[in-house]
């Protein structure tokens, strides 16, 4: 798949992608994607992903079914980042949040907890 703009995956393959929630504006998610995550990501609506800890392609919420379906994705200036504007089904964290963005760098928790991971994962 061919895009109209170039996308810089980089040394490492990867470009990095930042997930916002259409809805709250809230920034939910950072991670990364490969080629073929972000050609997964265009075809199905659905927000694809490469996990650098499993080195392996995941789709948001294949398990958990706390799925991101996709309204947009912007490119940013360099080429090198992406923005997922998603419809977030659930929590984005793994750790139950709506958002990974869920604390503060002292500690306080901030955001708002929608499922219990042990539940799910």
């Amino acid at each position: 798949m061919d895009f109209e703009v170039d996308l810089d995956f980089g040394d490492d393959g990867l470009v990095t992608v930042v997930a916002q929630d259409v809805e709250t504006e809230e920034v939910v998610m950072l991670a990364h994607a490969t080629r073929e995550a972000v050609e997964k990501t265009v075809e199905t609506d659905r927000a694809h992903y490469y996990s650098r800890s499993r080195e392996e392609l995941w789709e948001k919420g294949a398990t958990s079914g706390h799925t991101q379906e996709i309204e947009e994705i912007r490119v940013d200036c360099d080429g090198d980042a992406l923005l997922y504007r998603v419809h977030q089904s659930g929590g984005a964290c793994h750790t139950g949040y709506h958002s990974c963005f869920h604390r503060t760098l002292d500690g306080e928790v901030v955001g708002e907890q929608v499922f219990d991971p042990d539940d799910v994962y």
